[in-house]
């Protein structure tokens, strides 16, 4: 793997010397901010800490970690990202959110933003370009709103016969609600479908979607993409079961739930390589690392629960590795 192919999280404004930190505790405190709900802390956060310590980082002993689970509650964001660049927290990490990540962005230019978002951060303005990012924030782009239209295919190839197709999206996830709007009825016609988006922001509301489901007789569900609705994936599945509804999803923890299909990263793997990694320069500066992808290395996995399913499978591989600083010490 090429240097130039990856991005580093060092470089014009994003080295931030020891002094603009100086009034921070001798150990650095790290945000993680996601979308999911606390439920998942043992998967999410758990695969949070395992990147941290791959470069020996171990929480509560050499550096602390903030959880703020937002439950789907994207309202909070602002609020909690002014409190967070207030006190002057070592860096923000934003893993698999895109709400998440816009309002870190918005709330401070100074401190390191961490972000795994799944559209193309530079047209969300969260970086300059891939290659030159620029500013106070990178992270990894697992590009699930690019492959809406593959995922809707997937389904029509699984259920032919299927016309009908729901799909819930969550209002207060912005980005993935307006990139549902814009481009999955473009999709469903494509090939020849119809489709009805169906507002599941609360365990309630995804309750009265399936009641909508029924009684506009659907044929089949397909999840967006929204961390809320990752973490009611045992809701979506059991109530797709209930009714006799095939689903798919955007993440393989969905499909594992009971779903039928999956296509998409594996976003415990995002977690994982979003962990930002304090290291030593040639200087002996504490500094902030963090192992970014460009498009070229991203890569989404299928799986699919019916029986002779010949959809595609793949295993899914990281082509993200640890990055140096030019200046770091071998």
């Amino acid at each position: 793997m090429k240097r130039r192919e990856f991005i580093t999280l060092l470089g014009s404004a994003a080295a931030w010397p020891l002094a603009a930190r100086a009034q921070q505790p001798a150990m650095p405190v790290v945000a993680f901010v996601s979308g999911r709900s606390s439920g998942d802390s043992a998967r999410a956060g758990g695969a949070f800490r395992r990147g941290l310590g791959e470069f020996g980082y171990v929480e509560s002993r050499n550096l602390a970690v903030e959880y703020h689970w937002l439950d789907g509650r994207y309202e909070v964001l602002p609020s909690l990202m002014a409190d967070l660049a207030r006190r002057g927290i070592a860096v923000i990490a934003t893993p698999a959110s895109n709400p998440a990540a816009l309002a870190a962005k918005a709330a401070t230019t100074t401190i390191p933003i961490v972000f795994g978002v799944g559209a193309d951060p530079v047209k969300l303005g969260l970086v300059a370009s891939l290659a030159r990012p620029g500013g106070n924030a990178t992270g990894i782009n697992f590009f699930s709103a690019d492959i809406t239209a593959k995922r809707l295919g997937l389904l029509h190839d699984l259920v032919p016969k299927a016309t009908r197709i729901a799909a819930p999206v969550n209002p207060g996830n912005t980005s993935s609600d307006e990139a549902a709007q814009r481009d999955l009825p473009e999709a469903a016609r494509a090939i020849g479908l119809q489709i009805e988006l169906l507002n599941a922001s609360t365990s309630r509301e995804i309750e009265a979607a399936f009641v909508a489901m029924l009684r506009d007789r659907a044929d089949a569900l397909l999840v967006t993409p929204d961390g809320f609705l990752t973490s009611r994936r045992v809701q979506l599945a059991t109530s797709a079961a209930r009714y006799g509804i095939p689903s798919a999803h955007g993440s393989r923890e969905e499909a594992e739930a009971g779903g039928l299909m999956s296509y998409g990263p594996d976003l415990l793997e995002v977690y994982r390589q979003a962990a930002p990694t304090p290291v030593k320069s040639s200087r002996a500066r504490s500094q902030l690392i963090c192992r970014s992808c460009s498009r070229a290395n991203s890569s989404s996995s299928s799986i699919c629960r019916r029986p002779g399913c010949s959809a595609s499978r793949y295993q899914i591989r990281s082509n993200c590795s640890p990055t140096r600083s030019s200046n770091e010490t071998a």
